[in-house]
């Protein structure tokens, strides 16, 4: 006799799963239209990422305080995942200049509050649209430490970038040392492989101080509009 599958009390029947799977389109659509009402008035802005974990008297916490303020007090509004450690970090130093201070918060174990610097906040269930929301607003990527939820949201501008789905725009990764051996490791093996071209390594720049940060994305908007031209708006509408 062929072995049968047995059933689990807990399991739903298939008619039910699907049942319930429709219904979660309505919520992840409910929000994409949300953050987008939101924050179609939020801009320019930065995005700017890093690790949950460091507490306010660490280097890169207070370092991200400062680059948030300057942005701010530069008419850029800065975006954040709403949680602790760099989160809190961005959106304090936000609110202390003169630009809304925004989070984009999702319930994770590590960030279990919202922190209370945000001036706007939304609140996701889902990553990728919370994702869509980073990139479709950015004028740029700051990309403080952190660990693999940061490594996350730098591989994927880095992929929308490269293959032309999101619009150019200033990749900034703050802390040399932090950064280079993963850099190194881009050349060594990805670049060496051909995986990635020799360009695509000029998609990211390395800062050192919160100054050098603010030069990188006032220099590239130098003899650009920060705004998004109509073909890149087509790109983002994309995503």
């Amino acid at each position: 006799m062929s072995p049968t599958i047995p059933n689990h009390p807990s399991r739903l029947d298939k008619r039910e799963r699907l049942s319930h799977e429709s219904w979660k389109v309505f919520q992840i659509m409910a929000e994409f239209v949300q953050g987008y009402e939101t924050l179609a008035s939020i801009e320019p802005a930065v995005s700017i990422f890093g690790s949950a974990r460091f507490p306010p008297e660490h280097p890169h916490y207070q370092m991200t305080v400062e680059i948030a303020r300057l942005l701010s007090n530069g008419g850029f509004a800065v975006i954040s995942g709403g949680g602790p450690g760099i989160m809190e970090a961005a959106n304090k130093g936000a609110k202390e200049g003169g630009a809304p201070s925004v989070g984009l918060n999702i319930s994770l174990p590590h960030e279990t509050h919202d922190n209370p610097y945000q001036d706007v906040s939304l609140h996701f269930q889902h990553f990728f649209a919370r994702k869509v929301m980073f990139v479709k607003h950015a004028s740029a990527y700051v990309i403080m430490p952190g660990g693999f939820g940061t490594l996350d949201e730098m591989a994927e501008i880095l992929t929308l970038v490269q293959t032309g789905k999101s619009r150019r725009i200033p990749i900034i990764l703050v802390g040399s040392e932090f950064w280079s051996g993963l850099l190194a490791w881009f050349r060594s093996t990805l670049l060496t492989a051909g995986a990635i071209s020799p360009s695509d390594m000029n998609l990211m720049t390395v800062c050192d101080t919160p100054q050098a940060v603010i030069d990188t994305i006032f220099d590239f908007y130098r003899n650009r509009d920060v705004g998004a031209t109509a073909e890149e708006q087509q790109k983002l509408l994309d995503l």
